[in-house]
């Protein structure tokens, strides 16, 4: 079997802008190849050394002329050719004995690089792979703190060994331009910039992320020593239209009453994870607050449960000031949370916009644990009696047993509540069979879940608390022997 042929961008000349694909693939080479000018110094090599191990075969790729003259029968390009051509019988000879060849290139190897003339040669022959690199005009970008196109913009790249006429017209027509290969090219790409009108706006950068990295002006560069590491760049015009800031206060303030889902990330809406995001105040009750990643862009004010319409008037009044609120409700925030609250203290707020994002609801998730227990009618009902009345919770109950439909039963216990349960449950036997099917719902979602799976007769008040929930089955609820509990669609 062959070798495999690899071409890998280096980058513009810091190591650590070298690929994690790169790095690896240049330390389990067999042979590394790199092309030099006359002198034997190769920079892609230094770039590529800290990636090096012992031991490897190094081909070194030496020019045979830069600029200078030869009396080769093909003249420049000829001679060119042959030493590519012999460069690349070279490289063969490793992948015919099925060693791994990287080929290293300054940059991007497809972009203005000399390993095109490899790859031209080999990868019709072996299995090759080229991995793309940072280029030296995104390197220049970069250390210029500027952008190069923005919108519809046009970016034009140049050889600088382009008659000056040329490099002159297209410099006049595009809206931002990179030229490369400066060198002894210099003085002609500085008087096609100021030709085209645009010597003011170039920038000269050499050696970008290099240590010896200069950036400044063209106009100012002295072309003596320039080198051929070096490119001339017209960024973005729309890099000189500065926005000016926007006030804090202004047209920002809105309230998002959010769900964070019963519990966990995975419980959360990506709406909900965006509005969180861009919120620049978390407000809610302490625990729900909590579950929210820190962010130390944001503040957060953590609230006691019983205070939802000083709460609410405390996040319309920040909104109000310019801020980004994020009222924080378990499960979803309209099903016994804070959505009421807030669009009810509104009223006085007539200039703050508030919008609901809705989140998956503990009955939702109970029922998906348990089966399908609500796979027919339903009804909903909160067990505290703090904002309304026993005697209402009581007929309510009532009435939707005698309505037949399946409970889903919110907030049935707490420390100062502990005799709501047995009392609904008692209501409930007088319009339900004792072999009804219940579900008990703890922390569903969270590191305490518990999901059981009981009967009216036998449901016992004690195993209940705050953190649970209930579903009550209706006259067709059905319970597996598996554990499964689910409610017909049909009705007979």
């Amino acid at each position: 079997m062959s070798g495999r042929l690899y071409g890998v961008g280096l980058g513009p000349g810091d190591p650590e802008l070298v690929t994690v694909r790169t790095a690896r693939l240049i330390g389990e080479a067999d042979v590394i190849a790199y092309h030099a000018a006359r002198h034997g110094r190769s920079i892609a090599r230094s770039i590529a050394l800290p990636y090096m191990r012992a031991g490897q075969i190094e081909e070194l790729l030496l020019y045979p002329l830069t600029t200078e003259t030869t009396d080769h029968p093909g003249g420049y390009q000829g001679a060119l050719d042959d030493f590519y051509a012999d460069c690349a019988e070279r490289l063969a000879a490793h992948l015919d004995a099925g060693r791994t060849v990287v080929v290293l290139a300054e940059g991007d190897p497809l972009f203005y690089g000399s390993y095109m003339h490899m790859h031209k040669r080999l990868a019709h022959r072996y299995p090759t792979e080229v991995v793309p690199g940072v280029t030296s005009v995104s390197a220049a970008a970069a250390v210029l703190g500027r952008p190069l196109v923005e919108r519809d913009e046009v970016l034009t790249v140049l050889p600088g060994t382009l008659p000056a006429q040329v490099l002159a017209e297209r410099l006049r027509d595009t809206d931002s331009a990179a030229v490369l290969k400066l060198g002894r090219t210099f003085g002609k790409v500085r008087d096609a910039l100021a030709e085209a009108g645009r010597l003011d706006d170039a920038w000269y950068v050499e050696r970008a992320t290099m240590g010896a990295e200069r950036v400044a002006p063209l106009k100012d560069v002295d072309p003596d020593g320039v080198p051929y590491f070096s490119l001339a760049l017209l960024a973005s015009p729309a890099e000189r239209t500065f926005v000016p800031e926007r006030p804090a206060d202004e047209g920002r303030g809105e309230v998002a009453v959010v769900g964070l889902g019963p519990a966990g990330r995975p419980w959360l809406t990506p709406e909900a994870q965006e509005a969180l995001a861009a919120a620049t105040d978390l407000v809610g009750y302490g625990p729900y607050v909590d579950r929210v990643a820190p962010n130390p862009r944001q503040r957060r004010h953590r609230t006691d449960n019983r205070v939802e319409a000083e709460r609410a008037r405390h996040a319309l009044e920040l909104a109000r000031d310019g801020a980004r609120v994020a009222v924080v409700s378990s499960g979803d925030p309209g099903v016994f949370a804070m959505a009421s609250a807030v669009l009810e203290a509104a009223a006085d707020f007539p200039d703050v916009p508030v919008r609901v994002v809705p989140g998956l609801t503990a009955a939702q998730a109970v029922a998906a644990r348990a089966g399908a227990p609500l796979g027919h009618d339903y009804c909903v009902l909160s067990l505290s009696d703090l904002l309304k009345p026993w005697e209402v919770v009581a007929d309510r109950l009532s009435a939707a047993a005698r309505a037949d439909l399946v409970l889903a039963i919110y907030n049935p216990a707490s420390r100062s509540r502990t005799w709501q349960v047995a009392a609904a449950r008692d209501l409930l036997l007088e319009h339900r069979a004792p072999d009804t099917p219940v579900v008990i719902g703890r922390d569903v979602g969270g590191p305490q879940e518990s999901v059981t799976v009981t009967t009216l007769g036998e449901l016992d008040p004690g195993q209940v608390d705050m953190r649970c929930l209930l579903i009550i089955g209706s006259s067709t609820t059905r319970a597996t022997e598996g554990g499964v509990v689910y409610t017909p669609r049909r009705y007979p």
